[in-house]
């Protein structure tokens, strides 16, 4: 087993602690100032284990964020990168084209029902563009144009003549 480095072997010098300081209040990010306090905790002379389990990450991680810090002595390098996220489902189905298609009647479109689902939407999209788009995604677009889904309030087109028998109102 090796045995761990020690802060003076890694030669921090004099105006890492202002540095770690500031970094700290300005950081915004957990993920940064974690990183940002297991280098500080380490260069004010905290066993290497106990930084890592601080840290809830391995001595070794710790270690390159070490490395990482004093390439250039820069606690923004501890930050992360922009990430591209996950690339977009069916591109194709733009809100206009969500709009657009909620205009439409289902029944006139062949569907058994008078009311769009997420579920049904997104069926139908999928076709009509040939590619697959989940409920779930439909749902989550819809909302993101400021639609809401709902039940339907189901509306009777005239009353039942025996209405007041039925509920017990009349003898």
């Amino acid at each position: 087993m090796r045995t761990p480095k020690t802060p003076e072997e890694f030669r921090f010098n004099r105006f890492d602690k202002q540095r770690f300081e500031r970094a700290l209040q300005k950081a915004s990010d957990k993920r940064a100032f974690q990183r940002i306090q297991a280098v500080q905790l380490f260069a004010q002379g905290m066993d290497i284990h106990a930084v890592a389990r601080i840290a809830c990450s391995s001595v070794r991680i710790v270690y390159k964020w070490i490395r990482l810090y004093l390439k250039d002595h820069q606690t923004n390098v501890l930050h992360d990168a922009p990430r591209t996220g996950r690339p977009v489902v069916a591109p194709k189905i733009t809100a206009k084209q969500i709009l657009k298609e909620l205009e439409h009647n289902p029944l006139d479109l062949g569907y058994n029902t008078r009311v769009w689902t997420a579920k049904l939407l997104a069926s139908h999209l999928g076709e009509c563009f040939v590619c697959k788009i989940s409920s779930l995604t439909m749902y989550r677009r819809m909302k993101q144009i400021g639609l809401r889904c709902k039940r339907p309030r189901y509306v009777y087109s005239e009353k039942d003549p025996n209405r007041a028998q039925k509920k017990g109102l009349c003898p």
